[in-house]
């Protein structure tokens, strides 16, 4: 490898059973009045009264915004930045899905910083000042929010998901706690697992991976293909939670410091346009992207290969390259993850977007990391090819 290469990380890492208990002792040595950031199911599964009862403890008085959904906007994100700065909070925690930690990345930027979220797209504005601390605290095996660079937020005005990356998006804590994902329903388990395999698939496929990155890369790939269907089958397995609760903290520092590719570029307008979960948009587009790109990655995909099914490692990197790809369409397929059409989303209506959504995608970055650099007309085609795309595959690979 010539030259160098840059890794960075949250200051402090929480990582395991119970390490929830750590927050009130962080939140005191970084402030003394909490913005908490989180959304109605945190409070109503009573994730946001427990954060309010460890502040308490140690004398952090805080203020609550709970209305972040699914896919977190520049409304919510102005309406959480009013708060903070009404009431002088200097100390923000976030507790919930990538969705609210996104979402307080961005309050803890602007709160100190100004001006608009869009303003930091494409370093279009620089961001100088340090960010209000950030303790994030994730509630999925997913997006690995609590470790990156990134936040992603829909531009409501443009119908735009804009991914904006500053290492001052980067949370001063992480409290990885897996006993926090044994709540997540079958449905959610499976769209975040596939989002944190994209994410290491991704990073380590990368035109930007570099050594770091390459080993948490593929030790998040063999923990979630080992783990990701056994949390899926039974939630209360904390084993395997607390496999994937690792899996996606380390796929989610993989990935900014050496970059998502085709897959992310191309599932953010899926999410910003039809409102599909991040996680399920990305398991929508997966398999056909590495379809798509295999030629230019075979040896990086065998390798994956030889980590999924080492029993057959004495085979060709082409014919594990083709090992990999069945056995994650198979995983999408045992995850019952559904493709465009099935999801309900209108055939006219992707008629109508494709080519937007494919400059969107351009536009993003994201694409141009890949192995193979799509055009614009090659990521129409692909994303025809995703809307009914079947997941099953011809037989199992044995060899």
């Amino acid at each position: 490898m010539k030259g160098f290469t840059e890794f960075r990380m949250p200051q402090a890492v929480f990582y395991g059973r119970d390490s929830l208990t750590q927050l009130g002792e962080q939140a005191a040595l970084l402030g003394k009045k909490a913005l908490l950031v989180s959304d109605r199911v945190m409070e109503q599964i009573g994730n946001v009264k427990r954060c309010a009862e460890y502040l308490q403890v140690k004398g952090i008085s805080y203020v609550s915004y709970l209305d972040v959904n699914s896919e977190p906007t520049d409304i919510h994100v102005s309406e959480a930045l009013n708060l903070c700065l009404q009431h002088q909070c200097d100390v923000i925690i976030a507790i919930g899905g990538g969705s609210c930690i996104d979402a307080a990345k961005a309050v803890s930027v602007l709160a100190t910083n100004g001006g608009y979220i869009g303003d930091y797209m494409g370093s279009k504005k620089a961001i100088v000042k340090q960010p209000v601390p950030l303790i994030a605290i994730p509630t999925t095996a997913g997006t690995g929010s609590e470790v990156t660079s990134v936040t992603v937020i829909s531009n409501t005005k443009d119908d735009i998901k804009m991914m904006i990356r500053h290492p001052k998006f980067i949370p001063a804590v992480a409290i990885v706690d897996p006993m926090l994902t044994l709540s997540i329903p079958p449905h959610v388990t499976a769209a975040t697992g596939i989002d944190a395999l994209c994410h290491a698939i991704e990073a380590y496929i990368s035109r930007r991976a570099q050594p770091v990155t390459d080993i948490l890369a593929l030790s998040a790939i063999e923990l979630i293909m080992n783990n990701l269907r056994t949390a899926y089958a039974d939630g209360n397995d904390i084993d395997a939670r607390e496999n994937m609760a690792l899996a996606s903290m380390q796929a989610g520092a993989a990935f900014p410091n050496s970059s998502v590719t085709l897959v992310h570029g191309m599932s953010r307008p899926i999410g910003a346009l039809f409102h599909v979960p991040h996680g399920v948009s990305n398991a929508m587009l997966l398999p056909a992207v590495l379809e798509f790109t295999r030629e230019s990655a075979i040896e990086r995909l065998a390798v994956i290969g030889r980590i999924i099914r080492p029993e057959l490692s004495e085979l060709s990197n082409e014919e594990l390259s083709d090992v990999t790809i069945a056995e994650i369409k198979q995983l999408c397929q045992d995850l019952n993850i559904p493709n465009m059409k099935t999801w309900g989303i209108d055939k006219g209506k992707l008629d109508e977007l494709v080519s937007k959504m494919a400059t969107d995608a351009i536009d993003s970055g994201s694409p141009a990391n890949n192995p193979k650099v799509p055009s614009h007309e090659e990521i129409i085609e692909l994303y025809y090819r995703c809307y009914d795309y079947d997941f099953s595959i011809q037989e199992k690979v044995s060899h």
